[in-house]
């Protein structure tokens, strides 16, 4: 097992996560932490016990540390100068979500990584949660047929304070790109269109874009609704939403954690035919799980010669593609088409 030297860049509160993760990796040792701010770098080291180097200038200490790979988890901002950096100097990049801060920028870091020929994903963790993986393989096993529809929908109230209460399409930007990925990963298809409205409602104490309410189109015809609000407090769902999932035969309803329920019809000629439950089986232990530590597995064995990540950048940006889209159709109130292939 070859093992790998890495360099994380951006050493803000979510680094942590990061970094606990890529310790219980196998091989994988982190070389130094660069940050804008050198000593926040600095205490990051100190709080999670690395005698590493740190700097301010991240280019020079990839120049100077040459690592196997750079884990980026800066501001999306700044995301594009970092990666693009990294690819350069012949490193594979592993990112904070999402991909780019515009979806031209996330097309030109995927054609960046197939230049360089070197791997690029997105540490987009949620896809990694046990009751995902789940609700993924409960769908693809055809225990209620094949799926038409799936319905989500995402009711919290969190008081974050700071920069998300001042942004513009504040829950499409920075948390829909989670349950959008989510639907990708469960139904294993490819959205096409979207048509959705935008609204901040009167109580919400974000700037701008509080709620939204979507309807995607897939490729194969299933229909995808999402019903999100960000300023909607008492009886509220999961961080991954309450799912609905539509097949042919039947239904399966998943509460976002743990509560799974699944009905079918039976032979019956009623009106409202009865149903029988359908058994949900337990983790497939061949499932890859763990959250930011099971997307590092992946991307780090990718990089040791094994199958590509499943959030590899290429693929990744049509769950980005997702909520640009959905960005548009509120904005000019029309239906929209998803662009994700660079011209």
């Amino acid at each position: 097992m070859r093992e790998l030297r890495a360099i994380a860049v951006g050493c803000g509160a979510m680094s942590a996560a990061w970094l606990r993760a890529a310790a219980q990796i196998d091989g994988l040792e982190i070389v130094g932490l660069a940050d804008l701010d050198r000593e926040r770098a600095a205490a990051k080291a100190a709080e999670l016990q690395l005698d590493v180097p740190v700097a301010a200038d991240a280019v020079e200490l990839i120049d100077r540390l040459k690592p196997d790979l750079v884990f980026d988890i800066v501001v999306p901002e700044a995301r594009r100068d970092i990666v693009l950096a990294a690819l350069r100097r012949g490193c594979h990049v592993l990112s904070e979500k999402p991909l780019a801060d515009t979806l031209d920028r996330a097309k030109e870091l995927v054609a960046a990584a197939k230049a360089a020929g070197k791997i690029h994903a997105i540490i987009q963790n949620r896809r990694y949660f046990p009751g995902t993986r789940r609700a993924r393989r409960f769908a693809m096993s055809g225990a209620i047929g094949p799926l038409t529809a799936l319905h989500c929908d995402f009711f919290v109230g969190p008081h974050f304070g700071g920069f998300r209460e001042q942004m513009d399409h504040v829950l499409l930007i920075d948390m829909a790109i989670h349950t959008f990925d989510l639907a990708r990963t469960i139904a294993g298809a490819t959205p096409v269109a979207v048509y959705c409205q935008e609204s901040n409602p009167p109580n919400s104490w974000f700037k701008h874009g509080g709620a939204a309410n979507a309807i995607f189109e897939f490729a194969d015809g299933m229909i995808f609704t999402y019903r999100g609000s960000w300023c909607a407090e008492g009886l509220r769902t999961s961080w991954q939403g309450a799912w609905r999932l539509i097949g042919t035969r039947g239904t399966l309803t998943w509460d976002g954690e743990e509560e799974f329920r699944a009905e079918r019809p039976t032979d019956s000629d009623e009106l409202i035919r009865k149903v029988e439950p359908v058994p949900i089986p337990p983790l497939d232990p061949a499932d890859a799980v763990g959250g930011h530590a099971g997307v590092m597995r992946d991307f780090i064995a990718a990089l040791r010669g094994g199958s590509e990540p499943e959030t590899v950048s290429r693929d990744n940006i049509k769950s980005l593609a997702m909520c640009f889209a959905a960005i548009e159709s509120a904005t000019t109130g029309k239906r929209t088409l998803l662009d994700f292939e660079r011209p």
